[in-house]
């Protein structure tokens, strides 16, 4: 039987196979223009012919309440707090990564969790409107001219981070020094945004943010009078981390995006993208921006054992001194 010619060439005119899409569970500021998802997601396509799709949300709630019905291939943003509760899931697999390039001031061996950024949690403050900021927590606490705009623990990695910060440098003093911080504080917000939001317009001259945060104000605003108060107890470290999840459709993909994680293309954008230190690169190499500013010269670090130990009883300590 003779197959008619135009019948012939519609048979040889097929659609091409679709590109292979990788799906990444991340917090909302990832999939905003302003955050680092856009950047990222030009990178790495530009790299793997595939698309890259950030789903958002409040990632360890959806890890731990859709479990093995998640449908996605890895997640970004957790951070270093939370990673105990999200690999007690069980739906982790191997990044399977070399992580000897890895820069950050803490030994990190991990088979399933790469942390792609970090930094330092720190009092920030206008240094035009507050000229002698404290040098240390303990000197936070005995100054009556400071009105403080904070995030709840319950809530924030960044509130978090200040419980802990708070009960490591503090001990069994914690629940005083909650009363002293809430007779200064102006309010505690459920995210960050809402308090870095308040600290801007003026209505607190020191908000809880990071050591990074007057990079964002010199880069995007040139603005230099943002700064960030250095303690001599140390500040609280944290990382935010990337993992492939063990039901990914497109496993060897995953890792591919955990390989652009630890690239210097990737790492070169992390300062600027998301504002914080880039975590396979050397200080000498990242922008002068952040590599000028005040530095810690102690990092005050919680493993996520120790960090999920403790978490309990230093909610209850805070709830304590914050409602007396």
């Amino acid at each position: 039987m003779r197959i008619p010619v135009f019948a012939a060439v519609a048979a040889l005119t097929v659609t091409p196979l679709q590109a292979e899409t990788l799906v990444v569970l991340a917090p909302d500021y990832f999939g905003s223009s302003w955050g680092p998802g856009p950047a990222i997601k030009d990178g790495f396509e530009a790299r793997c012919d595939c698309t890259l799709e950030f789903r958002t949300g409040d990632v360890l709630p959806r890890l731990m309440l859709d479990g093995s019905r998640l449908e996605a291939d890895a997640v970004i943003g957790l951070n270093t707090d939370m990673t105990l509760r999200a690999r007690e899931t069980g739906l982790f697999a191997h990044h399977a990564q070399d992580l000897s390039v890895l820069t950050v001031p803490v030994a990190w061996e991990d088979d399933t969790f790469i942390p792609f950024n970090w930094g330092f949690t720190a009092w920030v403050y206008n240094n035009t409107l507050l000229d002698d900021a404290p040098s240390s927590f303990a000197e936070l606490l005995e100054r009556e001219d400071l009105n403080l705009v904070w995030q709840d623990p319950r809530s924030s990695g960044s509130g978090l981070a200040l419980m802990l910060w708070v009960d490591q440098v503090f001990g069994e003093d914690a629940e005083a020094v909650w009363r002293n911080l809430a007779a200064r504080t102006v309010t505690v917000t459920a995210g960050w945004s809402e308090s870095y939001g308040m600290f801007t317009s003026g209505e607190a001259n020191m908000v809880l943010s990071y050591t990074t945060s007057p990079a964002y104000h010199i880069v995007a605003e040139e603005d230099d009078s943002i700064s960030a108060a250095i303690f001599d107890e140390g500040h609280y470290f944290m990382a935010e981390v990337a993992g492939v999840l063990a039901n990914a459709s497109n496993p060897d993909l995953a890792r591919d995006f955990m390989a652009y994680i630890l690239s210097e293309e990737f790492q070169s954008m992390i300062a600027f993208v998301n504002w914080s230190y880039p975590s396979a690169l050397l200080r000498e190499d990242w922008p002068a921006e952040m590599r000028d500013l005040p530095f810690p010269d102690t990092a005050i670090f919680l493993d996520e054992v120790e960090a999920e130990a403790r978490r309990s009883a230093a909610l209850d300590v805070w709830l304590e001194g914050m409602t007396r």
